[in-house]
């Protein structure tokens, strides 16, 4: 029986819990492993319990992978050769423009690479950071709105995507609900807030663009906030609002946009697949028995990663028929890391043929390989 039928039946069931039990213990397509763990990368203070906590940036032509953790107010930086022997470490700390360093707690760094340049941005209780790709210079400090007397609500910065469809731009939300728009020149530090998106009224969790190669798909940008609301945009020099799809009481902490499919990762161990225009649910699957953190994207071949609070790392395979643009899900493999509760997970190549995983306190970034 295949995966297909076993989810159908059981939908057809109402039987949503057995759906999410058999998920767990469910074996690895055709009953062999797809992925081998590699020897870890150790790391030089530990990961911090934050969503989507790992970023990879792979440099083909060097043959080296850049991976960055986040522990507290420190960005630990790691750069490793293709074959996997040879590793060099830096630190980055949260800085508040010219201040050499702050205790102000990072919540988010990732690498967004636009068409002249990658630049690896930081976003903290203060204000957002943005440095050339190796951490070396910082070429840009954004501070945040902070209120002059003491607030219940946490002020702080999440979800960082780079929007190269229209221009060269780089969006990070923050706890207020609000989109901040950066425009990024093709060299130097003349960075400027271009424009302020202000659809949401909840913390932003997360912020995607679409990864898809083809220009034939509309929606540019899709944004998630801690009520589940998730909003898709088009970029340019005024940005637009596509669409909203409503939240449905669960808060969404990892998205992504392949396709005009939009991967939405939440609270309840749901993915969800929705059609980013008409807001139409394509898929829902029990994926994990706890909260998901982190959802990535392989946009060449349609593996779909993500990782919980349960241990577990599931690859799934997304498709999409070009006649009548069905949306299908199928399980493909699953990975346990026994004890740990999994924070960031990311492939380290557009065919995801590996990837990469971090868990709460663990010192080390575990790798694994196709085999």
């Amino acid at each position: 029986m295949t995966f297909r039928t076993v989810c159908a039946l059981l939908w057809m069931t109402s039987s949503k819990a057995a759906l999410s039990l058999w998920l767990q213990t469910m074996p690895n397509t055709a009953g062999k492993r797809m992925y081998r763990r590699e020897k870890s990368i150790q790391i030089k203070s530990s990961a911090s319990a934050l969503y989507n906590n790992l970023s990879v940036l792979p440099i083909a032509e060097k043959c080296l992978t850049y991976f960055t953790v986040v522990h507290c107010n420190v960005v630990n930086m790691v750069s490793a050769s293709g074959d996997g022997l040879n590793f060099s470490h830096r630190q980055l700390q949260s800085k508040e423009g010219s201040i050499a360093a702050s205790s102000s707690l990072i919540i988010q760094a990732s690498w967004c690479v636009l068409p002249s340049r990658v630049l690896l941005v930081l976003t903290s209780q203060k204000g957002i950071q943005m440095y050339e790709s190796d951490g070396s210079i910082m070429v840009y400090w954004h501070a945040l709105d902070i209120p002059e007397t003491p607030s219940a609500e946490a002020v702080f910065a999440r979800g960082i995507a780079a929007a190269t469809t229209l221009g060269h731009y780089i969006c990070v939300g923050t706890s207020s609900g609000s989109v901040l728009v950066f425009k990024i020149p093709d060299k130097g530090a003349n960075i400027i807030l271009s424009e302020v998106l202000e659809e949401h009224w909840d913390p932003i969790t997360d912020i995607a663009t679409e990864t898809s190669s083809s220009k034939e798909y509309i929606a540019d940008i899709v944004s998630a906030d801690d009520s589940g609301l998730l909003c898709i945009w088009k970029a340019g020099e005024d940005f637009k609002l596509l669409n909203k799809i409503p939240a449905y009481g669960c808060s969404c902490s990892s998205v992504k946009l392949w396709c005009g499919i939009v991967i939405a990762g939440y609270g309840s161990g749901q993915i969800r697949l929705y059609d980013a225009l008409s807001g139409v649910v394509h898929a829902e699957v029990n994926a994990h028995a706890r909260w998901i953190y982190a959802l990535d994207i392989a946009p060449d071949s349609g593996k779909l990663l993500s990782g919980a609070e349960d241990s577990l790392v599931r690859i799934w395979k997304l498709s999409k028929s070009p006649e009548s643009h069905a949306v299908e899900i199928e399980h493909q493999h699953t990975e346990c890391v026994t004890d740990v509760q999994i924070c960031g997970a990311k492939f380290c190549d557009p065919e995801g043929s590996a990837f990469a995983v971090t868990g709460y306190d663990l010192s080390e970034i575990i790798r694994y390989t196709v085999v």
